[in-house]
């Protein structure tokens, strides 16, 4: 059973508490009925390093290249592949700054419940280079 806080005592212990989950571990406390968990961003970028964007690449007949993202539904199409991951990196943040905007509305739809950690590690990551740097292309049909 993992150890859980009132949250009254978190309240109580605020500083005292982030300092703990800063330095030490992630804490999980519990609202009434609500379970909540919090952690820091090294701890986070740690859970999700198990999570990777990979792609579908497919020549197309012009010569250019496109990818689709297995993780989430989204194609770019680009002059090579350097030029599609970009774009597809770049898109890839743009949806993962729309979920978690809207975060209520996506992260309770079923369908979309799955891109949760590839949100946020797009989100961790925060910038497009580097996401592009991250998709692991393979060749596939689309």
């Amino acid at each position: 059973m993992i150890p859980v806080i009132d949250a009254t005592d978190v309240r109580k212990e605020w500083v005292t508490i982030v300092d703990s989950v800063v330095r030490a571990k992630p804490q999980f406390f519990k609202l009434t009925r609500d379970y909540c968990f919090l952690s820091d961003f090294l701890f986070m970028e740690e859970l999700l390093k198990g999570y990777s964007f990979t792609a579908n690449q497919m020549m197309e007949e012009d010569g250019s290249v496109t990818l689709a993202l297995n993780e989430i539904d989204l194609v770019e199409n680009g002059k090579d592949e350097k030029d599609a991951r970009m774009k597809l990196a770049a898109s890839i943040l743009e949806y993962s700054e729309d979920y978690y905007k809207d975060f209520t509305y996506w992260g309770s739809a079923p369908n979309r419940r799955v891109h949760i950690p590839y949100v946020f590690k797009a989100l961790f990551i925060g910038d497009i280079q580097k996401i592009g740097e991250n998709i692991q292309c393979q060749a596939g049909k689309i």
